[in-house]
């Protein structure tokens, strides 16, 4: 895949200002496109941020847009030279998932709900191993090893030292009972959520069965935060196509929503004494554990 399939936040962010100074200039991406003799969709991806975009794009577009502040048109295009760098991702290949990864990786804060599995920045190597091969059918036995190889990786950035990453999830108790690899991979994923919970940065939720219906039965989702307070994604996670959602009307109510499952889910401290009884359930003779 191409680089330009990988979208950092800052290309995004560049593209979402771009945008502004165009409909603050009362132009249309037609009208710009062709002052540049460019193609509209050029216009296009570069105000989505799914094309890479060069300085002196970025000055010929201030340009036409009228910016008079210099300092401006400068900032804009030390951004658009920061947003070229390749994610480490880009070395491993075609990549699955590439977008929400660059966002992952600047990201300063992930909450997330999941209903199935445990989250990926959460899993342990042999649960993740197990996944990847019993959910992709026939993967060829290196896709599986890159696939393994970048979500393990992806885990780094929930324990860098200089870049504090706040991570909050909640797990539906269907998540924690499914026997991914098999009872001994399961359990030590599950000590693994408990030890993970004990430190500071990261928050460990189960919302159990006895909890009747709630929002989060509409499927999985990840609310992303950044360091600009104004910057938010919520990444929708679908087998052909997922969906990010940029715009605060299109975030808020999953804000809302993720308000409520924290208030219906376990707190830390009952959630531990919860994974400890699953842990000896799946310590036992063999007998399948029910809800």
């Amino acid at each position: 895949m191409a680089v330009n399939g990988y979208p950092t936040v800052r290309r995004r962010r560049l593209g979402a200002e771009l945008r502004q100074l165009r409909k603050a200039a009362g132009m249309t991406s037609t009208q710009a496109a062709g002052e540049l003799l460019v193609s509209q969709s050029k216009i296009s991806l570069i105000e989505t941020g799914r094309r890479p975009i060069n300085p002196r794009d970025v000055r010929d577009l201030c340009r036409l847009y009228g910016v008079a502040d210099q300092r401006v048109v400068d900032s804009m295009m030390r951004m658009a030279k920061e947003s070229g760098r390749q994610g480490w991702w880009v070395s491993c290949g075609d990549v699955p998932y590439g977008v929400y990864i660059g966002l992952e990786t600047e990201a300063a804060s992930l909450h997330t709900y999941e209903p199935q599995v445990v989250p990926g920045l959460l899993q342990t190597p042999a649960y993740a191993a197990a996944l990847i091969a019993e959910t992709v059918p026939h993967i060829p036995p290196e896709q599986a090893a890159v696939s393994l190889e970048v979500r393990l990786r992806r885990q780094h950035r929930a324990h860098h030292p200089a870049r504090p990453f706040r991570l909050w999830a909640i797990l539906d108790e269907s998540a924690l009972r499914r026997e991914v690899g098999g009872r001994e991979v399961v359990r030590e994923q599950l000590e693994h959520l408990n030890t993970l919970g004990t430190q500071p940065h990261i928050t460990v939720q189960v919302l159990p069965h006895s909890a009747g219906a709630h929002a989060g039965l509409l499927g999985q989702f990840s609310i992303l935060g950044f360091s600009d307070a104004d910057a938010g994604v919520v990444y929708l996670e679908r087998f052909t196509s997922d969906l990010y959602l940029e715009k605060y009307t299109d975030r808020y109510p999953y804000h809302i929503m993720y308000d409520h499952l924290q208030a219906q889910a376990l707190n830390p401290d009952e959630t531990r004494h919860f994974i400890d009884d699953l842990v000896k359930e799946f310590q036992g003779d063999g007998v399948r554990p029910t809800g």
